[in-house]
């Protein structure tokens, strides 16, 4: 089977043009993990760009790698028509049997529903949810994107959903969808604990209202005064950004607290390796990596009780959850963790079994090859 995965080049996305290997958001790069190795499949990877760059022909001997540079006029100002015009010479060329989007949120999705050939989307983030969440004023990012969502959805073959709750808001655009939680990377499930006696808290994600990191602060300010703990902060901020420069005002004031502005994957596992616990307060989240990636590791759990989470971390079995907006309830959970320690690992223990089963490479790449073996059977 050929297949084409369009996907975001970071290098594209955080503008480091320099860099000469792609590198993907962390779900993606799991799902091609999975597949290279795979003899019957031979996939092609397709990012565009707006700048030329260097770039390596293969990323694994069944794994071809194509960037297209598109000119800037080409993308969201103009509905990505260069990325799709570009995407769909490419296909022409490459004569794949089926298109993958990852994503509604830039091009590849759109890209993929106008390639004339079967093809199928994955929403790592709901874009119209989260446009709700931030009550998105006309014509912003997060606007734009939601209706690129609602336009992509109906218009593909299927829907690949991480969650549930994904295939709750989905359900009324799209013409059929799949369960299948995001892979995570094989190194993750190497990780070889060492936690510190003082209880420390990873708390991975970039500042903003909808991570909620501003409340949690707050909320874990009595714990804090009682108990020997450490929070670190792994994520980026914005420095024009009202609740960024909020945070750091914040973490100033509390030596409890760290900020550390950006880690790689191989600086995320040596995090976790001396993690006690792994705190997810978001306000709204789909299927977060970093709880993923946590479970993987055996690393304990707390997280907001939200979105897709619940179908991840099951409470007081594979870890723990609260009521992001209730700084009672934050409190009541941490104590918890602070008072049983034991159980936390225990729980910790058992996710990691669940993990290796849901989401390992292997597994979720083949899931992806029956859905792609449904989709050519039922459009021939």
């Amino acid at each position: 089977m050929r297949i084409a995965i369009l996907t975001t080049d970071n290098r594209e996305h955080e503008r480091r043009y320099d860099v000469v290997e792609p590198y993907f958001g962390s779900a993606p790069s799991a799902l091609l993990q999975g597949f290279a190795g795979m003899a019957d499949v031979d996939l092609h990877v397709i990012s565009c760009t707006q700048k030329r760059m260097q770039s390596p022909e293969k990323l694994a001997p069944n794994i071809s790698f194509h960037s297209l540079y598109v000119p800037k006029r080409g993308w969201l100002r103009t509905g990505y028509q260069g990325c799709i015009r570009a995407t769909r010479n490419k296909l022409r060329e490459l004569r794949p049997d089926i298109v993958h989007g990852q994503g509604t949120e830039r091009d590849c999705a759109i890209s993929a529903v106008f390639s004339g050939l079967p093809n199928v989307l994955t929403l790592h983030g709901n874009m119209r949810a989260i446009a709700r969440l931030n009550r998105a004023p006309p014509l912003s990012y997060l606007w734009l994107a939601a209706r690129l969502e609602r336009f992509t959805l109906p218009r593909a073959d299927g829907v690949v959903c991480i969650t549930a709750y994904t295939q709750r808001e989905v359900v009324d655009l799209a013409r059929r969808t799949w369960l299948v939680p995001n892979a995570v990377e094989e190194l993750f499930f190497q990780v070889e604990r060492s936690p510190v006696a003082a209880l420390s808290i990873l708390c991975i994600g970039n500042i903003t209202p909808r991570k909620n990191q501003i409340s949690f602060i707050r909320a874990l300010d009595p714990v804090a005064q009682n108990t020997k703990l450490k929070v670190s902060f792994i994520g980026r901020t914005s420095p024009m950004d009202f609740y960024s420069s909020e945070f750091l005002e914040l973490i100033k004031t509390r030596s409890w607290c760290e900020h550390i502005p950006w880690l790689d994957r191989a600086g995320i596992r040596v995090r976790l390796r001396a993690a006690s616990l792994v705190a997810l307060p978001s306000l709204e989240d789909n299927c977060p990596m970093v709880v993923l990636e946590a479970m993987a590791a055996g690393v304990p759990v707390a997280a907001a009780n939200v979105g897709g989470v619940p179908e991840l971390v099951e409470h007081g079995a594979t870890g723990l959850l609260f009521d992001p907006r209730d700084p009672e309830d934050i409190r009541r959970v941490f104590n918890e963790a602070l008072q049983d320690r034991q159980s936390l690992e225990r729980m910790a223990a058992t996710a990691r079994e669940r993990a290796h089963a849901r989401f390992h490479p292997r597994i979720v790449a083949q899931k992806h090859v029956e859905i792609y073996d449904e989709v050519l059977r039922t459009s021939s």
